[in-house]
């Protein structure tokens, strides 16, 4: 900026004493506003009043003594005044005076543009020194005590464990206001959630608040309520988080950030989302010690298990995972990756999103916005020598065929795909164009899934079934495979669970939540009927023959064993 010259001209330093800070500036590699303020060579005052000369920004000597009232702090949320060093200072004539000590920063300007245009104020920009702006940015504090209560009440219920967040970002940004309580109030909000073992944290804006709502056993419950003046400053923290424009609230943005929650290492998939009443935010919680399961946390019985397991020893071929969004098909898969995670198997995923990393797994995220998507993935991940290949999802033909491709020439393949049933991936395959008689080669063995709501076991109370539900039991049993019929005996009482509510459960009488299965193994009986006729009637008939159980018949023993309720059956898999 050329302060040294002028100031030499203004009489504020000696030729001499120029010349050795200008040799100096080229061998530190500081700026000549550092080098100047930190050897004292000038006054603060000074130095800023030749800066606004240059810039042509005014400058306010005095502006450390203003009194900001609160309406005018919250034009700026606390994070962007932070991160973007924007001070709003006033109101003078209908036009928002700002200060900032760099009114060069590109990004800060386009922010303020951006925020003008929400909140529909006219803005002035003024030059303040550094200190200035510290001493200013206390005044936040005035703001915070309407958060105050809601703050309180949060960390009572969750305790004060720290919550350390660690970011992508660039250096510094994780540094952002540590001690603001809506930085508090966010890790607060992340760390109820995680010890309430939530699936989801959704924050939306709703007429006259800031309602936080946590997906618990699939079930969305209110937590808590703030003040709607919050909710674009926590909106901003979260974005910072994950490394999102503040500055765009028209159009949906994805990202993600960690933390270390206790003892816990958490992953938070964060989506925004443009609503009438502001920007909704969805957080993902991603849970290494819930996603990352064994074969028996998963819910699966010996049967089905014994079939899962025989599919991944064969040296290649195609393993299905299918059922609605939600379902836990992703567990399910990374459930199998581990098995098949060995120090001489070279395991490749693509993904969208990576939801938990695995040690010694090479996974890739797919960015369909500049053009790598799953085909483009799916044809450099065979170039890369791979064993074992795990596909997030079957989008389209194109995916379909480089799917099954990909298993026709000798590699295990792991994928999933949205259908109702186990049957009801062969026609949907052939709906993608593949041909009938490449399924039976390539296809070993699918895995239909629900997710059930399993009871708690500390309330849950042991009741007589009624005889029209004992009807439907039996009914269900009787048409069971054989196998499983002989292997279980059906009481000539039938009794069953209702849940009850406990402290435990936080008295919803349900805590976490159990697979439902079908698993439908692809035998020579079944490839036959595949290649003449692919209808799920003529599937069904066969599968049942080979003694497949369906998704309503293990949740009927699930329920007769305990696990879950007779209405979960019900509404988990209804036929």
């Amino acid at each position: 900026m050329n302060f040294i010259p002028r100031l030499v001209e203004k009489g504020k330093i000696d030729p001499k004493k120029a010349k050795q800070l200008e040799e100096e500036i080229l061998v530190s590699g500081k700026t000549e506003e550092q080098l100047l303020l930190e050897k004292k060579a000038v006054s603060l005052e000074d130095l800023y009043s030749l800066k606004s000369e240059i810039l042509g920004v005014p400058f306010l000597p005095e502006a450390e003594g203003l009194e900001i009232p609160n309406k005018v702090l919250a034009l700026i949320p606390e994070d962007s005044s932070r991160f973007y060093n924007l001070m709003p200072l006033g109101f003078k004539e209908d036009v928002l005076e700002v200060g900032m000590f760099d009114p060069e920063n590109t990004k800060a300007k386009e922010v303020l543009l951006f925020l003008a245009r929400q909140h529909r104020f006219a803005y002035k920009i003024f030059l303040i020194t550094p200190v200035a702006f510290d001493i200013l940015s206390k005044q936040y504090r005035n703001l915070r005590e309407e958060v105050g209560q809601a703050l309180e009440a949060l960390e009572t219920e969750a305790g004060e464990e720290e919550v350390e967040i660690r970011t992508e970002q660039k250096p510094g940004m994780e540094k952002l206001t540590e001690e603001a309580p809506i930085i508090k109030m966010v890790g607060v909000i992340l760390r109820h959630a995680v010890e309430g073992q939530a699936s989801d944290i959704h924050i939306e804006p709703v007429t006259k608040n800031l309602r936080v709502r946590f997906r618990m056993d699939g079930t969305l419950y209110s937590s808590l309520f703030l003040p709607i003046a919050v909710h674009p400053s926590i909106v901003a923290r979260i974005k910072i988080l994950s490394n999102l424009r503040i500055d765009e609230n028209r159009v949906p943005q994805d990202g993600r950030f960690s933390a270390r929650i206790g003892e816990k290492e958490i992953d938070f998939r964060v989506s925004t989302f443009p609503t009438k009443m502001g920007e909704k935010v969805v957080l993902r919680v991603l849970d290494p010690a819930e996603g990352l399961k064994g074969f028996k946390d998963l819910g699966l019985s010996d049967r089905n298990m014994l079939m899962i397991q025989e599919a991944l020893k064969k040296p290649f071929g195609l393993i299905l995972s299918c059922g609605p969004t939600g379902s836990g098909k992703s567990t399910t898969l990374y459930t199998l990756l581990r098995e098949l995670n060995k120090e001489d198997t070279n395991v490749v995923t693509l993904e969208d999103p990576v939801e938990y990393f695995m040690e010694g797994i090479n996974q890739s995220q797919i960015k369909p916005e500049i053009g790598y998507d799953f085909p483009q993935g799916l044809r450099s991940i065979v170039r890369q020598d791979p064993d074992v290949i795990m596909v997030g999802e079957i989008r389209d033909e194109e995916s379909a065929s480089l799917v099954i491709h990909s298993a026709l020439t000798g590699h295990v393949v792991l994928s999933t795909l949205h259908t109702n049933n186990a049957i009801g991936v062969v026609p949907r395959l052939v709906d993608m164009q593949i041909k009938p008689f490449l399924i039976p080669s390539t296809l070993n063995v699918v895995i239909a899934q629900r997710l059930a709501r399993r009871l708690c076991p500390y309330c849950k109370k042991k009741v007589k079934a009624l005889k029209p539900v004992a009807d439907i039991i039996i009914k269900d049993v009787e048409s069971m495979p054989e196998e499983v019929k002989n292997s279980f005996k059906l009481p000539s009482v039938i009794y069953l669970y209702e849940p009850q509510g406990c402290k435990k459960c936080g008295d919803k009488g349900v805590k976490g939540r159990v697979g439902i299965y079908e698993v439908l193994r692809i035998t020579d009986s079944l490839k036959e009927v595949i290649m003449t006729d692919q209808s799920e009637v003529a599937l069904s008939r066969e599968a049942q023959k080979q003694g497949m159980m369906t998704l309503r018949q293990d949740a009927i023993l699930k329920a007769l064993e305990g696990e879950i309720s007779f209405e979960e059956v019900l509404w988990v898999a209804e036929e």
